[in-house]
């Protein structure tokens, strides 16, 4: 769980385009909670020219990290790379949390499914989804998770849109009948009662929008993953529109609360955790950056 100390803990996150992340003040804020001293380091492949994957999960083991996170895009290339994967996360095909034992063995999980589920419900109740429609937008390695928390929320039916329509294919068929790929978003867009971004689409750094939000319609749920900034264009075009709307925060926060659970062994507070990602968003908006 630790590193060297019992009292101290080395965790963090591998992936692109993570300088703005938040995940540093959650879960060092809830080790400290705990009595402990965590550090929390951020592996940016855009600032590590050179290093893959297979190097810095290879450099997160030797230097005693009790575990890392990993987003885009390596959420599936990393499961070869694990030594055991949890079902769930085999299911999913996705793994966004690595714990690494202190025998260096490591073990994939998947919180994103969990962290989706939770923040869709403290936002839009358990029932939004249950027996409807639903458009998904993105189908990679969040993507698949957000899928699978969709169904277990009791989707009806699940277009599935991706630029790849081969990705979009493979999860359609690992979801079951429920699903459906698609050739393009906008014509199911006006039949369903809510539409998914699980893109990157939207976020610091990939500009643009996943779709056209002119076929959002008012009374729809729109939510999007993406946190940086705290609300996409996406999002606030769906809100111009009448829809109801959720970010990323949610999901940041419900899927840190798992993932610091994996790390540690211990449930952190999740309020307190709320609370520090409210002042890390802030702080961050503060610079101009949100």
């Amino acid at each position: 769980m630790t590193n060297g100390s019992s009292r101290r803990a080395l965790v963090g996150l591998i992936g692109a385009n993570i300088q703005q992340s938040i995940s540093p003040a959650l879960h060092e804020d809830a080790f400290a909670a705990i009595g402990m001293v965590g550090h929390y380091h951020l592996m940016d492949v855009d600032t590590l020219p050179g290093r893959t994957l297979e190097d810095l999960l290879a450099a997160a083991r030797t230097a005693g990290f009790a575990g890392v996170n990993v987003t885009f895009p390596f959420k599936e290339a990393v499961i070869p790379l694990l030594d055991a994967v949890s079902d769930e996360a085999r299911q999913i095909g996705a793994v966004n949390t690595v714990v690494i034992g202190k025998d260096g063995r490591t073990i994939g999980h998947n919180t994103d499914r969990s962290g989706f589920r939770a923040a869709f419900i403290d936002a839009f109740g358990k029932d939004a989804a249950r027996d409807k429609a639903v458009l998904q937008l993105g189908a990679g390695g969040a993507g698949r998770a957000v899928a699978f928390a969709l169904r277990d929320l009791g989707v009806a039916s699940l277009g599935l849109y991706d630029r790849d329509s081969e990705r979009a294919k493979k999860l359609c068929a690992d979801i079951g009948p429920c699903a459906k790929p698609l050739d393009a978003p906008e014509p199911a867009a006006a039949n369903v009662a809510g539409i998914v971004n699980a893109t990157p689409i939207g976020m610091i750094g990939h500009p643009g929008m996943p779709m056209t939000p002119d076929v959002e319609c008012a009374g729809q749920f729109v939510a999007d993953v993406i946190y940086t900034p705290l609300e996409t264009e996406f999002v606030k075009a769906a809100k111009a529109r009448g829809a109801r709307t959720m970010g990323g925060a949610g999901m940041c926060v419900h899927q840190a609360v798992d993932a610091f659970r994996h790390f540690s062994g211990r449930m952190p507070d999740i309020d307190r955790m709320r609370r520090a990602f409210a002042e890390a968003a802030a702080r961050r908006s503060g610079g101009g950056l949100a």
